[in-house]
């Protein structure tokens, strides 16, 4: 009986498998494969999705794609660029959305534009007056061929980031901003205003210290922070930090030194390395 059910039981999801591939339609591959790519900025993300053309041995700008002439920016459909909160791309006030990435190829200067019109198949039904933006980018010369177009975020940080579009020999820079520090400014108020030993000190000096805010407070965290953790060598590097950058060169090489003593207790190589880098550029 035993042997019956599990013969039964192959043979029902035998014929379950074969009916889901009988249901499925024939696929071909797109010779252009598409990506999505997604980045972390500011409070929120921005995503990008789009099609991947290879040169196959073409000449690409000033060839397929004429110079003067609208692009979609990859292949098959528009490239699709989403903010999820308000950012500055090249200065631009950019309210968060769904835009199309269009850009006309010149030799010395692109034009870059991003349209409020969504899921166009190629520029041939793109209109101007759907512009949220245009905006020039220069492009630059690169020595090795990128086959494959591509587009990438670098140089990222919590403020800005910059979206390079490569392929063949060329690559365009688009610097971006976040135009969210007020709302990250008051995000860290409130989050300060709680349990003392939840409030997230660490990013709190980093953002105020990376974004050249209030050197005094950042400084105040720092030595809360220090009595909360007396111990920790990260704490001792970002008080040395902002002491280096507030100009008090002797307390930033002293607090580095206190900050190297504890990593070597605790074996962390990396706090060693990082308070050294801050006596280092105390000394120049």
């Amino acid at each position: 009986m035993k042997k019956t059910v599990i013969c039964l039981f192959t043979m029902l999801m035998a014929c379950v498998t074969l009916n889901t591939y009988a249901q499925q339609e024939p696929r071909i591959p797109e010779a252009s494969s598409t990506q999505t790519i997604i980045q972390d900025f500011g409070l929120g993300k921005i995503t990008i999705t789009y099609s991947r053309p290879n040169v196959k041995g073409r000449k690409i700008f000033g060839g397929i794609n004429p110079y003067g002439q609208v692009w979609r920016t990859g292949a098959n459909w528009a490239t699709t660029i989403t903010f999820s909160e308000n950012v500055l791309v090249e200065g631009n006030k950019v309210p968060a959305g769904t835009y199309s990435l269009f850009s006309i190829p010149a030799k010395n200067n692109w034009t870059i534009i991003l349209n409020k019109t969504v899921k166009q198949w190629g520029a041939y039904s793109y209109k101007q007056d759907a512009d949220l933006v245009r905006f020039n980018a220069k492009p630059i010369d690169v020595k090795e061929k990128r086959e494959t177009f591509t587009m990438a975020f670098a140089n990222s940080t919590t403020k800005t980031s910059d979206l390079y579009i490569i392929w063949d020999h060329t690559a365009v820079p688009i610097h971006m901003q976040t135009d969210d520090d007020v709302q990250i400014t008051a995000n860290i108020d409130k989050l300060m205003q709680g349990d003392i030993k939840k409030r997230p000190y660490f990013n709190a000096i980093q953002y105020y210290y990376e974004n050249d805010k209030d050197l005094k407070r950042a400084m105040q965290w720092a030595l809360e922070a220090e009595k909360l953790e007396p111990k920790a060598p990260w704490f001792k590097l970002w008080k040395a930090r902002v002491q280096l950058k507030m100009g008090n060169k002797n307390a930033a090489i002293a607090t580095a030194q206190e900050g190297i003593k504890l990593a070597k207790e605790s074996d962390d190589d990396e706090y060693v390395r990082l308070n050294e880098a801050v006596i280092s550029q105390a000394k120049d």
